[in-house]
């Protein structure tokens, strides 16, 4: 079982259809909200290092606004190129914090 750290607050996360950039415990996350459910990924694409959580949700993805590369905010699944992905990680909320879970 891994450690939870706090992400941010409930107030802070990101609203429904939108993202974050957020750094905890000396990683950068891209924190999602998709219909009201906060998924948290690795926040720095894999193509050229772009910050995912600053660029924008289509549907069940989020876009890198880099290079337009974009990943499925459950998955973690590119759609393009297909065999690419980035890490997910497992959020809860406690209380008042968002917090995500590390190995």
């Amino acid at each position: 079982m891994g450690q939870w750290v706090r992400l941010c607050s409930g107030v802070e996360a990101p609203q429904p259809g939108n993202v974050a950039e957020i750094e905890a415990s000396g990683k950068v996350f891209c924190l999602g909200n998709l219909d009201g459910e906060l998924h948290a990924l690795n926040g720095i694409c894999p193509h050229r290092g772009g910050p995912l959580g600053q660029g924008w949700v289509e549907g069940e993805s989020v876009v890198c606004p880099w290079h337009a590369w974009s990943f499925n905010l459950t998955t973690g699944i590119a759609q393009h190129p297909v065999q690419q992905r980035v890490r997910t990680y497992p959020v809860r909320t406690e209380g008042e914090d968002v917090l995500v879970e590390l190995e």
